[in-house]
């Protein structure tokens, strides 16, 4: 058997902590000269190409979907993200219905816009705001906790949620062994697991003999024979995944959106006179920082030749959508943002058959939400006397956003 080739040092020695920091320049410099690399810190071969990511997400067939050890530690069995053929389609047609372009149109102007506008209205005359704690943050877990039947929890809490889960998932640091590095970075994801199903469970019997239009009752009948609903053993795991990836990243995506277009004042301006220009920022703030940055993992079903790397069956490689979005490959100054740029699809949700079932909801969430904050305080300004602190690895976003402006 032929040896596996050294591993180059300056990819050895990277660091989670480096990652979490900032994992720019160590992706750039993997599209450059290692496009499909082993990352010890990882314990996992990274797609790093926006190219080899597309490819790879494509073909479901050759390239199973499954969850990255940190994220089946955090998710348990039988969550959407490790599912594929029927299993996962069946797991599809349970989520769906409720996220689908005419399902959202009906509703997700009446769930996001009066919500908005009381968050807004709790800051105008305030003149200053740290604005991810105190609007994107709260806004986005508030829409889809009501949208899932959780009106009674608090924004507070379902912010909780989503950081101990986040902690929990992006906790994918292995030893030389390739062992978790920090088992205790998993008992916060836990804490938080056993409240949402403390709370969970009473809601869910209620909603077996008493089926309402909440996103839960809906998952727990839907498709399902007369007399039967689904088991909490599919609907927790993927109630998880719910928490994590699709309530908390709206607000990530709706305050690197307006980042962005503080770097860029005349195109701020534009939005502001014509709010239909809103989709086309947010359309960019999420290719310039990719809310999920590193998520997907792919297995190889037979040995296989990627990017020059041959790579034995059944191999995992984690897609680095935050990467592929920044490939300078596909995008001209690819780290600056600019809403002018030539629209190239990027992979902020994913690709192929496991692409975001959430995106139409998602990106129409952060419309509402930049619409009511912009024509309430069309002056806004970013602090300058703050740093604006982006932080993530697998989930990234601004850390806070201080913003100002005349009352």
């Amino acid at each position: 058997m032929t040896a596996a080739p050294a591993i180059p040092s300056w990819i050895e020695d990277i660091t989670m902590a480096e990652l979490e920091a900032d994992p720019h320049p160590f992706y750039e410099r993997l599209r450059r000269e290692a496009p499909v690399a082993f990352v010890p810190a990882l314990g996992l071969h990274i797609i790093s190409t926006r190219e080899l990511c597309m490819e790879i997400s494509r073909d479901s067939a050759n390239w199973p979907a499954i969850i990255s050890p940190a994220g089946s530690r955090t998710f348990g069995d039988g969550a959407i993200l490790n599912a594929n053929g029927p299993e996962h389609r069946e797991l599809r047609d349970m989520v769906e219905p409720h996220l689908q372009p005419s399902a959202v149109d009906t509703y997700i102007d009446d769930l996001v816009r009066p919500t908005a506008q009381r968050m807004v209205a709790a800051i105008e005359d305030d003149g200053k705001a740290e604005i991810v704690s105190a609007y994107c943050e709260p806004l986005a877990v508030r829409a889809l906790g009501d949208m899932m039947g959780l009106p009674d929890v608090s924004e507070d809490k379902l912010r909780e949620w989503f950081h101990k889960l986040s902690g929990s998932f992006t906790n994918a640091a292995v030893d030389e062994n390739g062992e978790f590095a920090n088992p205790e970075g998993f008992v916060p994801g836990d804490e938080a697991k056993a409240e949402i199903q403390e709370i969970l469970d009473p809601k869910i019997d209620r909603w077996i003999v008493e089926p309402d239009d909440s996103a839960i009752s809906h998952w727990l009948h839907d498709g399902m024979p007369a007399g039967q609903t689904r088991s909490r053993d599919v609907i927790y795991p993927n109630l998880y995944v719910f928490l994590l990836g699709a309530m908390q990243e709206p607000g990530h995506a709706m305050a690197t959106t307006l980042a962005g277009l503080f770097t860029k004042p005349e195109q701020l301006e534009r939005v502001i006179d014509d709010p239909n220009l809103i989709p086309r920022a947010v359309g960019e703030g999420m290719r310039w920082v990719a809310p999920i940055w590193s998520a997907a993992v792919k297995l190889t079903t037979e040995e296989v030749t990627v990017g020059g790397v041959t790579l034995p069956a059944h191999t995992p490689v984690m897609l680095t959508y935050g990467s592929a979005n920044n490939d300078e490959h596909e995008y001209d100054a690819p780290t600056d943002f600019d809403m002018d740029r030539p629209v190239v699809p990027n992979l902020t949700f994913g690709g192929g058959v496991h692409a975001c079932a959430g995106t139409y909801f998602a990106n129409n969430l952060i419309r509402i939400g930049l619409e009511e904050l912009l024509e309430t305080i069309p002056n806004i300004e970013r602090d300058d006397t703050h740093d604006v602190d982006f932080w993530g690895w697998g989930f990234r976003g601004a850390q806070a956003l201080h913003v100002t402006w005349e009352v």
